[in-house]
């Protein structure tokens, strides 16, 4: 599950900042700082998504800070572009599920605890 939230994360991070660069090579429709924000972004939430791969202590909470600056200026953009409210709850419902994932997985299991090897019986 892990790897899920992972590739997630990676593959929401590649688009938003292909988006962005696609945008800024046809001719930028919102500012320049807008699309440079959402390639910087999108370039953390990739480098996020490797954190929380290894389950590198914070990673998560890097990742979270990364789709919370997307969100932000996806409502930027959309206020722009008139894209309404509908894609902003899908974005938004995607990064729980993302978060919720990584963070489900992360978790060690309540199974069995090992066997101590120090303990002996004899």
């Amino acid at each position: 599950m892990l790897t899920i939230a992972s590739l997630g994360m990676c593959a929401y991070g590649l688009f938003e900042a292909g988006w962005a660069v696609a945008d800024l090579l046809r001719g930028a429709r919102l500012e320049v700082w807008a699309e440079l924000g959402l390639i910087a972004f999108g370039v953390l939430l990739v480098l996020a998504a490797a954190f929380v791969r290894v389950r590198l202590p914070g990673g998560v909470a890097f990742a979270i800070g990364a789709m919370f600056g997307l969100q932000a200026l996806a409502v930027h953009d959309a206020v722009h572009l008139g894209g309404g409210i509908a894609p902003q709850v899908a974005r938004a419902s995607i990064a729980i599920v993302l978060v919720a994932i990584a963070l489900s997985a992360a978790r060690p299991s309540r199974g069995r605890p090992a066997p101590d090897p120090d303990r002996r019986t004899t």
